[in-house]
């Protein structure tokens, strides 16, 4: 039985799980201990074993988790079998790479449409999805129930189209527009995507282990 707040660390952690999981299954790895699972992400068994019970008891004393099972269990906590259905807002430089060359399918996202401004792009397909111009996204959503908006447009229409994605029933933005949206409070939930921030971590890091 889930418990009713499971830390945003924790959270955070779930996919490196299921990922690593993925990885020990391809290997043909087919049960694991806690200790063993630890190990190999840098994390201690008590971690594991801590992480895991927020959700159920997954393992059994003297045997370890089935890997398999594991990858499973943890697949439909984070939603990877429910297909959520998504859209992507944008499709310059950034939105045409990730359509190229990000797997949604993979993580339980099954892209529907694009949208942009662009006459050139507008009409034509990009990697197999329709791209609708930008006013017709409000009629689109009407029609379309949706629950990801993937928002890879400039900054100055960032808000603009949040605002067009909450009203359309959107319930996740996935945000590489380097902006915080102004979206608090209307029942939507943000996850930025900030390189900048990430390279002056690594910057950080480097820099004190000089």
């Amino acid at each position: 039985m889930k418990k009713e707040k499971v830390s945003s660390a924790v959270i955070r952690r779930l996919p490196r799980y299921y990922r690593h999981l993925n990885d020990l299954h391809m290997a043909g790895v087919e049960r694991i201990s806690s200790k063993a699972l630890g190990e190999s992400m840098g994390l201690t068994a008590s971690q594991i074993r801590q992480d895991l019970s927020c959700f159920g008891e997954f393992g059994q004393q003297g045997y370890g988790y089935n890997v398999d099972s594991l990858r499973g269990e943890i697949a439909d906590i984070l939603g990877v079998n429910r297909g959520h259905a998504a859209i992507i807002l944008g499709v310059g430089n950034l939105g045409r790479a990730l359509l190229e060359n990000f797997h949604f399918e993979h993580s339980g996202f099954t892209l529907t449409a694009a949208f942009d401004v662009d006459p050139a792009i507008v009409g034509q397909t990009q990697c197999g999805l329709p791209v609708y111009h930008a006013s017709q996204l409000e009629d689109y959503l009407k029609e379309h129930p949706t629950a990801i908006g993937v928002l890879t447009v400039p900054r100055s229409a960032a808000d603009s189209i949040a605002g067009q994605l909450v009203r359309g029933g959107v319930k996740g933005i996935w945000n590489f527009t380097n902006i915080e949206l102004n979206v608090a409070g209307q029942g939507v939930v943000v996850e930025d995507v900030h390189f900048a921030d990430s390279l002056l971590s690594l910057s950080y890091m480097i820099s004190e282990a000089l």
